[in-house]
């Protein structure tokens, strides 16, 4: 009996009646599924993330839902093998199985990791420093990030489905918006079992995750201001989708990710015998086979030195010879079908098209692979490379066969190359391969604006870089133009461009009540004690320290240049110091400040101060010279109190002044501070 697969909506899982669109095994053609949202109420599901899922994801701290990432990392990863189980009906080997599940699970723990360590144990985020308006310091301004009352929907292309959600979730459900995941239909079996194992969890709240198998036109008339939707695939669809009622009548946020004419170029100095050429041979290689060369940010043109493109087909003709075209069920098999045999038509018509300005040199529509047991409307498509007869033929620039296809486009000079990579109107990824820095200057500055990232590659990282295709959690994962226009990833940027940025004006100690940061215009707060001796729960923001003075000495100067052995002109020869446009004279160290600065401010009996972890943001201001006193004040600006640790982190805000009330260091001292009940 074929497999229908459910969805999971409002709180239960839904099997549609009815037979659904069928689904074919793209090597047996057997049937392997049925897919159909029939009968789901769209505004049920909208409404229950919004209504249940929305609400106690916002009432969670940034890291309370990094803690959710992590646990559902650490579950998926026990529990793979029910992703693993029927991969191969997508077409797709054990390998590529890999890149997409582990990928995916890498995602959460990279956010999860990012949201405990670059964001707020708090449910809003902050932007800067509180930044005073007009002249006075009293009324300042900062913009705070806010996680949105709506619900995210995420629809999926068929090449990633389990990376394709979780990358998309991970970012999403830390900055608080409930998701819809909704798959595509050819790959929604494998889609399923991660979603069958992420509602088995129980780590997600009531309303946080949704799955909707099948059409999912019907959620876009529910999305509307605060709702963000979200795309993976082709160019058309996101062009669509972007000019749905959803986006452009009723505000739903907007971002595609959609394929692109993605480039390698062998830079001019990487000869045939050249570490940088033989690892872009690699990576085209990689690129034709990896997923049967269906990714988004796979290799589909390749720009070489005219004087090197017979050099480089030979090379691809060697290592395509060992491809293994084949049953993804056959561990010898290196590189699968396609997803189906409609894609494969569809990679062929592109070929065909292309071939109308290159011609085939590896490959080609008409070199149709024999794999045992594979049906008669198979997705097999062989490994291809073509060559551009003209570089310059609009063709190769603008059509993209989703599938093991590439071509080589020869240029004369480093102007028309990057010319030529320009032309595809917006990509996702480029690698230029070069050991030449001037060369690397040039190719990347010129290409920049029309990619969204980057990939440098030469001898140095032969064995450390990332694969052309592979997105990095931490890197943008989007590009302009044909490439959708958006951003996914990009570390922190992924989760903040999810969220309301919003700018507040208001007094000094407005803002401190708002963001729970103390800035330089709000109330310094007097204890009654040092507020060393105070513990996380009774110190205040505010509360602050003015210190005595100190008189620094030329003696003062040089024990410390000779203790450390900083003998610094400025700090030893008065003339050379006195010739600079600098100084007038000797000057004490900066260091040796901050240590003076550390004796004025420290109480050195055991409490609640722990230990020093760091400064940030240090500037000195402006020289200390012999005979200055200085002194400080320093301030509790912000406290980030770590549950059940029975300690937290205090960051303090010191100014250093000297004896004629002119700041001459600032800096944010960072403290490990005990909590009471540690």
């Amino acid at each position: 009996m074929t497999h229908k697969v459910n969805s999971y909506v409002a709180g239960r899982w839904y099997e549609a009646p009815g037979a659904g669109t069928e689904v074919l095994d793209p090597t047996t053609g057997a049937a392997i599924a049925e897919v159909s949202s029939e009968g789901i109420d769209a505004a049920e599901v909208v409404r229950y993330g919004r209504e249940l899922g929305g609400p106690a994801l916002r009432a969670m701290t940034f890291h309370e839902r990094a803690g959710l990432l992590k646990q559902l990392a650490a579950y998926l990863t026990e529990h793979r093998d029910a992703m693993y189980a029927d991969y191969a009906t997508t077409g797709q080997t054990q390998g590529d199985a890999q890149v997409d599940i582990e990928g995916g699970i890498q995602v959460l723990a990279v956010y999860a990791s990012l949201g405990r360590k670059e964001m707020p144990n708090d449910t809003i985020y902050t932007e800067a420093q509180a930044a005073p308006i007009l002249r006075g310091p009293g009324f300042v301004g900062q913009t705070i990030y806010t996680s949105r009352p709506g619900v995210a929907l995420l629809i999926n292309a068929f090449n990633f489905p389990v990376w394709g959600a979780l990358e998309k979730m991970a970012p999403t459900l830390l900055a608080g918006l409930p998701v819809i995941v909704k798959p595509a239909t050819q790959t929604a079996r494998t889609a399923e079992a991660m979603a069958k194992l992420i509602v088995d969890s129980g780590i997600l709240p009531d309303g946080a995750f949704q799955f909707v198998a099948g059409s999912g036109s019907a959620l876009l008339d529910h999305l509307g201001m605060s709702d963000h939707l979200s795309i993976t695939g082709s160019a058309a669809t996101a062009a669509l989708l972007r000019r749905h009622a959803a986006v452009v009548e009723r505000g739903a946020t907007f971002n595609a990710e959609a394929d692109s004419l993605n480039a390698l170029v062998i830079g001019p100095d990487a000869d045939a015998s050249s570490d940088e050429f033989d690892l872009a041979v690699k990576s085209i290689t990689r690129e034709i086979t990896s997923k049967t060369g269906q990714k988004c940010t796979a290799i589909r043109r390749v720009f070489v030195p005219q004087d090197r493109v017979q050099a480089l087909t030979d090379a691809l003709e060697v290592r395509l010879a060992k491809v293994v075209v084949g049953d993804p069920r056959s561990e010898s098999t290196t590189m699968g079908p396609l997803v189906s045999a409609q894609q494969r038509a569809d990679v062929e018509d592109s070929v065909r098209s292309l071939m109308t300005a290159s011609r085939a040199i590896i490959g080609g529509p008409d070199a149709t692979p024999s794999v045992d047991g594979a049906s008669e409307d198979n997705g097999f498509f062989a490994p291809t490379v073509l060559l551009a007869e003209d570089s310059h033929a609009d063709v190769l620039h603008e059509v993209e066969p989703f599938g093991p296809v590439t071509t080589v486009l020869p240029y004369r000079d480093l102007d028309e190359a990057t010319r030529l990579v320009g032309r595809g109107g917006g990509s996702l990824v480029a690698s230029v391969h070069s050991n030449d820095p001037q060369v690397v200057r040039e190719i990347v500055r010129s290409i920049a604006p029309f990619h969204g990232r980057v990939l440098v590659v030469n001898r140095d990282i032969a064995r450390g870089a990332t694969p052309h295709g592979a997105v990095v959690p931490t890197l943008i994962h989007g590009g302009p133009g044909r490439a959708g226009g958006g951003e996914e990833l990009g570390g922190l940027r992924g989760v903040l461009h999810l969220m309301q940025p919003t700018s507040v004006a208001s007094s000094a100690d407005m803002n401190v009540a708002l963001t729970d940061r103390w800035n330089a215009g709000a109330t310094q707060l007097t204890p009654e004690v040092h507020p060393f001796r105070l513990h996380l729960e009774d110190l205040r923001l505010g509360d602050t320290l003015t210190t005595e003075s100190r008189l620094i000495t030329l003696e003062d100067i040089e024990h410390f240049a000779h203790f450390t052995g900083d003998t610094f002109y400025a700090h030893m020869d008065e003339e050379a110091a006195a010739a600079s446009p600098l100084f007038n004279g000797r000057v004490a160290h900066g260091y040796f400040i901050l240590a003076a600065a550390a004796g004025l401010f420290v109480d050195p009996d055991p409490g609640p101060v722990l230990a020093n972890f760091g400064l940030e943001n240090l500037r000195f201001v402006q020289p200390v010279y012999p005979g200055d006193e200085i002194s400080l004040r320093l301030t509790a600006k912000h406290k980030a109190v770590r549950a059940g640790a029975g300690w937290g982190e205090v960051t303090w805000d010191v100014e250093v002044r000297n004896d004629k009330d002119e700041v001459v260091a600032t800096y944010d001292l960072l403290t490990i501070n005990a909590s009471k009940e540690g």
